[in-house]
């Protein structure tokens, strides 16, 4: 058990935890369902908390919360997204985080849409709920993109959607691989929420990022949610041609974004904010290295080259490993929702070598435990 938690508090959370787990298949079950207080959090892919800049840009606007959002704030917001990748800002649409640019696809009037599988979930949620017809295209492990035919991916599938890096294989696909996704009438979704974090062979950032590049059938949905701790901000924003999204803004509330959300995205995407990624994507290609050096001292390895702030594992008894991690103070992420895994795989966030030695121990633990638990007494 974590020390600094008393043993009610821990009682309280492991029995809000075991809650839960009662349906681990749920595509609406993320991880933050497991990231419960009084846990060690290795379940939900949050960088810690936000950089001062950040939060001296959002507390700049508290005292004028009084008024709604202006043009001004949200051209700022836009402007400094389109500096950053060098796009024109009617290529910018911003987002009350990621999954507000999900909602937003069956506007395009989606005939037959192709979602590359294990991903995130949230995409088939919103499309099963639009009545648009999917295809599943599941691949095989170590769940990286072949050509189109070994892909499965319908020809006639006029719309495409995965992620780069994906969740929660923590695979990064070559932009060849995405290119040859193209078809005449099929627009590509690319899920970049952790491509900020991805660095290449030679230390260059975002090696295989399509953010910058002006297909006429290319969309890419960005959070700063995740890199600058603003989970709870709700911030994103999608890029892609100006047809395209009047298409994705029709009927749109107003004021879609918060004064403050507005004020994160321009500090975020600004110098600092790419200082600051940069930054964060060197300690993180750090802590998954000594996360994966720890896990390979008790057999365990990544299950696919990981390229993102967190790592698939396989591991035998996944889910009872998962219940019995919260007993000693851990959350981690089960993988028994994601399309073409199952409850054998778990995810976990890359986090300082402290917490990932006690996590690891915590593993071995477990696992004695439940090879004491099958051995009958006598």
């Amino acid at each position: 058990m974590t020390a600094g938690y008393g043993a009610l508090d821990v009682a309280v959370t492991t029995a809000g935890a075991r809650r839960s787990d009662a349906d681990l298949t749920d595509p609406e079950r993320h991880g933050d369902s497991d990231a419960v207080p009084g846990l060690v959090d290795f379940a939900v892919n949050v960088r810690g908390t936000p950089p001062p800049f950040v939060l001296d840009a959002v507390r700049a606007g508290l005292d004028d919360l009084a008024r709604y959002p202006t043009a001004a704030d949200e051209q700022r917001a836009v402007d400094a997204v389109a500096a950053a990748h060098g796009r024109h800002p009617d290529n910018v649409l911003l987002l009350s985080g990621a999954a507000d640019g999900f909602e937003m696809l069956p506007r395009l009037g989606v005939r037959h849409a192709a979602l590359i599988q294990p991903s995130f979930t949230e995409p088939e949620i919103v499309l099963r709920a639009a009545g648009v017809p999917i295809t599943q295209v599941v691949l095989s492990p170590p769940w990286r993109l072949g050509t189109p035919a070994e892909t499965g991916v319908p020809e006639d599938a006029d719309l495409v959607i995965l992620g780069n890096p994906t969740n929660p294989t923590s695979v990064l696909h070559p932009v060849d691989a995405l290119h040859a996704l193209r078809r005449p009438g099929r627009i590509i979704v690319v899920d970049e929420a952790f491509a900020d974090l991805t660095l290449g062979a030679d230390g260059a950032p975002e090696p295989q990022s399509v953010a910058s590049v002006d297909w006429p059938d290319l969309l890419v949905i960005r959070s700063v949610t995740k890199t600058f701790g603003l989970a709870g901000l709700r911030a994103g924003y999608l890029l892609g041609p100006a047809a395209v999204l009047d298409r994705l803004r029709a009927g749109r509330r107003p004021w879609a974004l918060s004064t403050p959300a507005l004020a994160a995205l321009t500090a975020c995407l600004g110098d600092a904010g790419q200082r600051y990624c940069l930054d964060q994507a060197r300690a993180v290609a750090e802590e998954r290295a000594a996360l994966l050096d720890e896990l390979a001292r008790i057999g365990l390895s990544a299950a696919a080259e990981p390229s993102a702030p967190f790592v698939l594992v396989e591991v035998p008894n996944a889910t009872e490993v998962k219940r019995r991690l919260v007993d000693h103070g851990f959350a981690v992420r089960s993988c028994a929702n994601f399309v073409g895994l199952g409850d054998a795989h778990l995810r976990l966030a890359v986090r300082p070598r402290s917490q990932v030695r006690d996590l690891v121990r915590a593993i071995e633990q477990v696992r004695e435990e439940i090879g004491d638990a099958a051995v009958p007494a006598v």
